[in-house]
């Protein structure tokens, strides 16, 4: 069980983060949806390079033409994908490339919608989360989950570096921001601080 977000306003223009769909059914899915709302694809974005967040990255650029930003450092956890996929079931992996690096401090901007890039590695080396102040929503993959954290006993992962992120770049985003996670339901950043056994912060 992994979210994919389509993300459109009222131009219908939208972007795809963190395609999950492999089986047929899973990408007829997402193509109805996509059909069904007449919204034009104009960005393919990997918050990291894990395979659940990946596998339907070359389907949606096959569809719609688009290119793939991520982040440069977690090209190579995306290039590993097609060494284990098979091992997990997923013998038809297609394997996509990067067409753009991101970072932090540059913004992803389509229709009349602005999402700045803010860096947060602990999960994985190259990991960064989507995020908009005015409209308080974070599309955070697998940094912070509603009372969980990201694991980081995967290649790369680091557990102090995790709580790094989430305490310096995702907490000050403040507490009323909506954070839409890789996994699981949606949380916010204040109800995280309070009760969070992993990373809330103590108030005396």
């Amino acid at each position: 069980m992994e979210n994919t977000y389509v993300l459109y306003d009222d131009t219908k223009e939208c972007i795809i983060i963190d395609p999950g769909c492999y089986a047929a059914e899973e990408k007829a899915e997402l193509a109805d949806y996509i059909q069904e709302n007449n919204l034009k694809v104009v960005k393919l974005l990997n918050t990291h390079g894990h395979i659940d967040h990946v596998l339907g990255n070359q389907f949606v650029k096959n569809t719609y033409g688009v290119k793939l930003y991520m982040h440069k450092i977690g090209e190579a956890v995306l290039q590993s994908v097609k060494s284990y996929a098979s091992n997990y079931g997923f013998a038809n992996y297609e394997e996509a490339t990067v067409d753009q690096y991101i970072d932090e401090g540059e913004q992803i901007k389509f229709g009349n919608s602005v999402l700045d890039i803010v860096f947060v590695p602990g999960h994985s080396p190259g990991h960064v989360a989507f995020y908009n102040l005015d409209q308080k929503i974070c599309f955070g993959g697998d940094v912070l989950f509603r009372g969980s954290i990201g694991r980081t006993d995967l290649p790369g992962g680091d557990f102090n570096i995790l709580i790094e992120s989430i305490h310096n770049k995702i907490f000050p985003m403040g507490d009323d921001m909506i954070v839409h996670s890789g996994h699981g339901p949606e949380t916010q950043v204040g109800y995280e601080k309070m009760t969070n056994p992993f990373c809330a912060i103590k108030t005396a």
